[in-house]
């Protein structure tokens, strides 16, 4: 059984990583309010399941792409549920073709490991290389969950805060693409 710990509203204990730190402070500062939960660790989607059950919403699931010379980033955020194709999201956007950028430009860039991308490393890109993309279907949700920069981390808010408040925050503007 995947071990998923009670509700919390407060930040984790304990030693919080660069990222964490940044993300705690600003949604104190912005007055967003969340509810997480601590987990082992969760890669994939499939891991995603018993922590939606506990805090009653569906994970997103977050790609860190890039172009063939990796000059262009997209953190794409969309459902759980959909299949990534790089063919469509390129044509959505009318860009080049992207594939998933490497391991280590995702901890350089994002401030995380894979399995931990997150919207809000929006905060660590003070350059704005990064463009953040968002299928539609995301946004039509009330909630949105996601990693808080870690795989045993995960957070449930409510969608408009991410994009009403914290996006405008770290100064970032989204697309929105239907896919």
């Amino acid at each position: 059984m995947f071990f998923v710990s009670e509700i919390s509203t407060k930040k984790p204990s304990g030693e919080l990583t660069k990222l964490q730190e940044k993300v705690y402070e600003s949604l104190s500062e912005l007055e967003i309010d969340f509810e997480r939960v601590d987990t082992e660790e969760a890669i994939t989607m499939q891991d995603c399941i018993s922590i939606n059950e506990k805090l009653n919403m569906n994970m997103v699931k977050t790609l860190f792409l890039c172009n063939r010379k990796k000059t262009e980033f997209y953190l794409f955020i969309t459902t759980g549920q959909k299949a990534f194709k790089s063919k469509e999201f390129s044509k959505a956007l009318d860009i080049s073709r992207v594939s998933f950028a490497p391991a280590e430009l995702m901890q350089e860039k994002l401030g995380t490991k894979i399995g931990a991308a997150t919207v809000f490393s929006s905060i660590l890109d003070n350059n704005k290389e990064i463009n953040i993309v968002f299928d539609s279907d995301v946004l039509k949700e009330e909630y949105y969950g996601c990693s808080d920069g870690v795989t045993t981390s995960y957070m449930k808010l409510k969608t408009e805060d991410i994009v009403e408040k914290y996006l405008p925050y770290t100064k970032h503007v989204y697309k929105e693409i239907e896919l």
